[in-house]
């Protein structure tokens, strides 16, 4: 199922941060000027007495290793402001090797008293996982890069979304999405063929990591690939981030199913929300798994989504091991 939409937006001046997408869903939105916002890019010094390591940290991690980040600004990631983008260049990325790992992040010179925000690196992976890794880590050069986040935003975290001028970064920490154990091989008798998205809010973060990863051996219908199907919620239409990613997605074999909860909530922008409504674990009791045998799922989201959908797909004889969280 492919989608048609109608996006009208104006004064939005996000650097294309919403474009019309194809989609199940249509969009009217009458003409609201978006405050104009600026571009975010966070650059992060490492301490000089870490060593660059290449190690995947599974579990709650080990202790944090800090760097220091010099914030510049920010981007509102959707037409509400409730979420912002934050870019962070990293001197060395090598730790981050699978969707769904996270960071911890707190004010530049706050101390140990002060309790971090954690963050899902929301961009594809920029380091990657050898036999060296695995078997504990070895010394390796850095590897510079950028990493990206969704923040949403809160009373606890405005030092974060509306600007700093420095920050505490840590290293790549979790195990994200165990994907390369439970659905590349037969582990499970039957091959993976379906793959099953769900997030909700800024859980879309990691999940957006995991659709650019290339480590979901995904393609369009009829190339080859796994099919896949995303299910997105958020509260109205105008708290949707990365909807000018959604052709994008589509394009790599992702089925984009977004699902708003309150779509009678007037927004900001006009917006007219005319697809999917209620939770994201209807529209999945809506549409069923037509494969559970050959199907995996990632899920990151509110507390109540994620045991609904693992009730739900577990019900549906999908294998308990190919329903993931990154948590």
């Amino acid at each position: 199922m492919r989608f048609t939409a109608l996006l009208t937006l104006a004064g939005l001046s996000t650097a294309g941060a919403f474009i019309t997408p194809s989609s199940s869903f249509r969009i009217q939105r009458h003409e609201s000027p978006i405050a104009p916002v600026k571009s975010q890019h966070v650059i992060v010094t490492p301490s000089a007495h870490r060593s660059h390591i290449t190690r995947l940290f599974m579990g709650w991690g080990p202790e944090p290793i800090w760097s220091t980040g010099f914030v510049d600004s920010t981007i509102q990631a959707c037409p509400s402001g409730t979420c912002v983008s934050l870019k962070v260049q990293v001197e060395d990325g090598s730790g981050f090797a699978v969707p769904g790992q996270y960071v911890q992040v707190r004010p530049a010179g706050a101390g140990d008293d002060v309790k971090p925000i954690f963050l899902a690196i929301a961009s594809a992976p920029t380091g990657t996982i050898t036999a060296a890794d695995e078997a504990g880590g070895e010394e390796a050069a850095p590897v510079p890069a950028t990493w990206e986040f969704l923040v949403k935003k809160t009373d606890n975290n405005a030092w974060l979304t509306e600007g700093t001028s420095s920050i505490e970064i840590s290293q790549p920490m979790g195990g994200g999405f165990p994907m390369k154990e439970n659905l590349e091989g037969y582990k499970y008798d039957f091959p993976t063929q379906n793959l099953l998205l769900f997030a909700t809010g800024s859980g879309i973060a990691p999940i957006r990591s995991a659709i650019e990863s290339g480590q979901l051996n995904i393609a369009p219908p009829g190339s080859g690939g796994r099919t896949c199907t995303l299910y997105y919620g958020v509260r109205t239409a105008d708290d949707m981030s990365y909807v000018s990613k959604f052709p994008e997605w589509e394009s790599m074999g992702v089925q984009v199913v977004p699902v708003v909860s309150q779509p009678d909530l007037p927004c900001e922008t006009g917006t007219v929300w005319n697809g999917r409504t209620g939770y994201v674990q209807n529209a999945l009791e809506e549409d069923g798994v037509p494969i559970p045998r050959n199907s995996g799922a990632l899920l990151c989201g509110v507390k109540g989504m994620c045991e609904a959908v693992s009730g739900m797909l577990k019900s549906a004889n999908v294998f308990e091991g190919r329903i993931m969280t990154n948590f």
